[in-house]
């Protein structure tokens, strides 16, 4: 299937302008590891222009044009990028598809979710006017006083390649529905929707300096960005060792920041399971999104008793899922993101094997696929608290497992990590999965299921998986300042000091 790839610029204050240096960075096809085009390349020059379009686009017409327009003028530029998400679905789905290896299935199903994600913050941004002055109760009554939400000013959003429209949308829909101005900066490895996001803004009228977008590079243009001076929050999702680099830089100018960062979330499965469903969503849990994503349920804590029949239903299950070119009909895993990437993973399978782990399955290419950079799904036994393949994100389809005998022992195993953002239980007795629920040192619990991601539930972990919420109520408090606003209403002096004598 031949698929045009528009040639795009940055998107700096409601149009397409040429990087200021002319740079740009090819486009790479993980499934056949050919140049299918290119994409412009920012730098500092091109992130100080659309800095100063985010501050302008605030500031025009007293900012009467977008920050302290009403949430339902805003939300109305939401809804109206949400059809045309909706409109464009079927040739976004399979631009994403081939800039990210995704398969087709899971990129149209991102696509709803993209609209979805829009529609619901146009509703968040109808309600923020209700909001407003929402009245704090004070002890005394010689006082009155209110709430008011403002939008945070500038913000940038630095996006990565495994969900390269939703993440964005993740932090453009409530950024713009809370009256902020943006600079999304999305991974260079996955671009391409990101920019078609900039031409619907154009179609639908977007007021210019809105929302703008520069891809390229993280150190010539996410590292300006995250230490702009004029730029009030940045947003992040991705490595945590980047993650860091972003908290250094905002801390010069104590700026906030909100991070989502790494995972090797766990997947505890008790004894008393369904094996073929615990079976499913395991692999799911773990090999959706051709195993790129961060909340990847990696590390499989298994109940001894079952383990061994469980594991064998897992490779069953594995040898069925069909691993091909993302646009073929059925395409349930695709190639890893890049040649890095594929490497990399490769190298995470080799070291747990040369530190004594099994391979029990996959852990190599394909062998019917001689091109692209396909990893087949991998499960690795016989592993030890103290391997890499334990401890590190792999960021792939690779599957590390241990068996427990206890619940409190299981629960050990699955706190036994840096990270917590994910964690999930399967279990017949829902008493027992309150208890491991409680347990899990993790911003996200799943019980009896693995993955599920809704627009209206919070986002986001503790320890070294970052800090902040998007999505849901949440995600728009992100965006906001909150001004108390305090009035005397007494008839009264204050009659704290003495009064000068009268004349």
């Amino acid at each position: 299937m031949d698929i045009p790839i528009p040639s795009r610029q940055l998107f700096i204050n409601g149009d397409w302008k040429s990087p200021i240096l002319n740079k740009r960075i090819p486009v790479i096809n993980p499934s056949t590891q050919q140049t299918i085009g290119d994409i412009p390349a920012a730098t500092k020059e091109d992130v100080d222009a659309a800095v100063a379009a985010a501050k302008t686009a605030l500031s025009r017409n007293k900012g009467a044009d977008w920050a302290s327009a009403s949430g339902a003028v805003r939300a109305r530029y939401l809804r109206a990028i949400a059809a045309k998400v909706t409109e464009k679905k079927s040739e976004l789905a399979k631009l994403e598809a081939i800039d990210s290896g995704k398969p087709l299935d899971e990129a149209a199903w991102d696509m709803d979710d993209v609209a979805g994600c829009f529609e619901f913050y146009a509703d968040l941004a109808e309600k923020l006017d209700a909001k407003q002055k929402a009245p704090v109760s004070l002890p005394m009554n010689t006082f009155r006083s209110h709430v008011l939400k403002e939008p945070i000013g500038v913000v940038g959003l630095i996006t990565p390649w495994n969900y390269p429209m939703l993440m964005a949308t993740w932090k453009v829909a409530p950024a713009l529905a809370a009256g902020c101005a943006a600079i999304l900066k999305p991974s260079e490895l996955a671009s391409l929707t990101c920019l078609e996001l900039g031409e619907i803004c154009k179609e639908v009228g977007l007021p210019p300096g809105v929302l703008n977008i520069l891809t390229g590079l993280g150190p010539e243009a996410g590292a300006p960005l995250a230490s702009h001076p004029d730029v009030d929050k940045i947003a992040f999702t991705g490595s945590s060792a980047t993650g860091s680099k972003i908290m250094t830089a905002a801390a010069q100018l104590v700026k906030p920041v909100s991070l989502e960062l790494g995972g090797k979330s766990p997947l505890i499965v008790f004894e008393d399971v369904d094996l073929d469903k615990a079976a499913e969503w395991a692999i799911f849990g773990c090999f959706w999104t051709n195993g790129q994503i961060c909340s990847a349920t990696s590390r499989l804590i298994v109940h001894e008793s079952i383990a061994t029949e469980f594991l064998n239903r897992m490779v069953k299950w594995i040898k069925n899922i069909k691993i091909s070119d993302p646009l073929e009909e059925g395409c349930r895993l695709g190639p890893v993101v890049s040649e890095g990437q594929y490497e990399k993973i490769l190298k995470f399978v080799s070291n747990a094997k040369s530190e004594g782990a099994t391979i029990l399955t996959g852990g190599s290419r394909p062998e019917h696929l001689k091109k692209g950079f396909f990893v087949e799904p991998t499960i690795i036994t016989d592993v030890t608290t103290s391997m890499q393949i334990w401890k590190e994100e792999v960021f792939g389809p690779v599957l590390c497992v241990k068996t427990f005998s206890t619940e409190e022992e299981a629960i050990d195993l699955a706190n036994d990590t840096i990270y917590g953002l994910g964690a999930a239980v399967i279990s017949n007795d829902l008493e027992r999965c309150e208890r491991v629920t409680k347990a899990f040192k993790a911003g996200i619990v799943w019980v009896n299921c693995f993955q599920p991601c809704f627009t209206q539930a919070p986002w986001g972990g503790i320890k070294r998986s970052g800090f902040g919420r998007e999505l849901g109520e949440w995600g728009l408090d992100n965006y906001l300042s909150v001004k108390q606003v305090t009035q005397y209403i007494s008839v009264e002096p204050w009659g704290w000091y003495q009064p000068p004598a009268k004349l």
